[in-house]
């Protein structure tokens, strides 16, 4: 039998979606009554077929017997960690780039002030956590060392992560390590914790929730022709064999947290897949990171070169994901998009 994979689709929401939970004719994303499914799309290397839940009697006993786990990790409720409350949906992220080189914000918030500043702006205006990077990944970028990373970061770190939740952006352990001793509560790394050998160790030790991230290559060459057999079920694979490596490793807790990293390693077509078929990533059973804020797939969309206007094109992403359950959306203006959220659910309340 061909490897099958489970996606959620058919989404219902607000009291619609409740109404049918109840009445036991559509199951809760995540435990959660505000948005529930009735059908699954069951996705192979060679086909797609949408089924509804109430029809899985009629699949081969096999297949069924896989379906039926996928859908326990699909509408589990997560546990909360890290101030992030994944009953609600969705949580939000504010980035803090604390670099002069970032694709959109460098140079803007890379002296202590003016980033204890915006972090706390950005946490009032409603985000769960505070993502602080000190080393720009975009694409082209080249690695910068230790000791520079840590400059960039130390002293906003000091600061702010004993007053409000912190996340670190970074692939270092040793950055790692001196940023859960200032009481970081998420390490958010973009190679997927591929790029320093000891950061497993630092992650072991520590039992630090952390953000498991795909990435093709590295910043400086991941956009050199991305190529990939299936962009979706790769990086579904990625992340099933990735877990089962860190379940062999010792590192047991579920306070893992998938990001399939648009725009690192991606092109548009591969952007576009990963956005509209996100759901398939809840049978993994872990909450789902996004972050698609000003990135380029938003000007190839819709013409607009200059990333200080992509708001409307962010807004109308993260919608999209919200709507499939992404957990948590990692943004640049948290008000702006908070405000879009809070106007969508209410339309769609009723």
């Amino acid at each position: 039998m061909p490897r099958y994979y489970t996606r959620a689709c058919n989404f219902y929401y607000g009291k619609t979606s409740k109404s049918l939970v109840k009445n036991k004719k559509s199951l809760p994303l995540n435990g959660n009554k505000e948005i529930s499914f009735d059908q699954i799309e069951l996705i192979s290397r060679n086909s797609k077929k949408k089924i509804k839940i109430n029809k899985l009697n009629n699949l081969p006993k096999l297949l069924k017997k896989q379906v039926v786990q996928d859908l326990k990790n699909i509408i589990s409720k997560k546990k909360n960690f890290a101030n992030l409350n994944f009953n609600k949906c969705p949580n939000i992220m504010g980035i803090l780039n604390v670099t002069p080189d970032s694709f959109s914000d460098g140079g803007k918030f890379n002296n202590k002030t003016k980033g204890i500043k915006q972090a706390l702006r950005m946490f009032e205006s409603g985000a769960s956590i505070i993502d602080v990077g000190g080393e720009s990944t975009r694409p082209g970028s080249k690695e910068i060392n230790v000791k520079l990373e840590w400059n960039r970061v130390n002293k906003i770190l000091k600061s702010i992560s004993k007053k409000i939740p912190v996340s670190l952006d970074t692939r270092k352990s040793e950055i790692m390590a001196k940023g859960i001793k200032f009481g970081v509560k998420i390490i958010n790394d973009v190679s997927g914790l591929s790029h320093d050998p000891k950061t497993l160790d630092i992650l072991n030790k520590y039992k630090t929730p952390f953000v498991l991230q795909h990435s093709q290559g590295t910043p400086e060459n991941m956009q050199n022709n991305p190529v990939y057999e299936n962009v979706l079920l790769d990086i579904y694979d990625f992340f099933d064999k990735k877990i089962q490596f860190l379940r062999s490793i010792g590192i047991k807790h579920n306070n893992i947290i998938i990001d399939p990293g648009i725009g690192f390693g991606k092109n548009l077509k591969h952007n576009m897949n990963l956005i509209c078929n996100i759901s398939i990533f809840h049978s993994l059973g872990f909450p789902i990171l996004v972050g698609v804020s000003r990135k380029k797939f938003i000007k190839e969309l819709s013409g607009d070169n200059d990333t200080r206007n992509r708001i409307g094109g962010t807004v109308s992403s993260v919608i999209y994901l919200m709507m499939q359950g992404v957990q948590i959306l990692r943004v640049h203006e948290v008000n702006e998009i908070l405000q879009g959220i809070k106007v969508f659910k209410n339309l769609i309340k009723n």
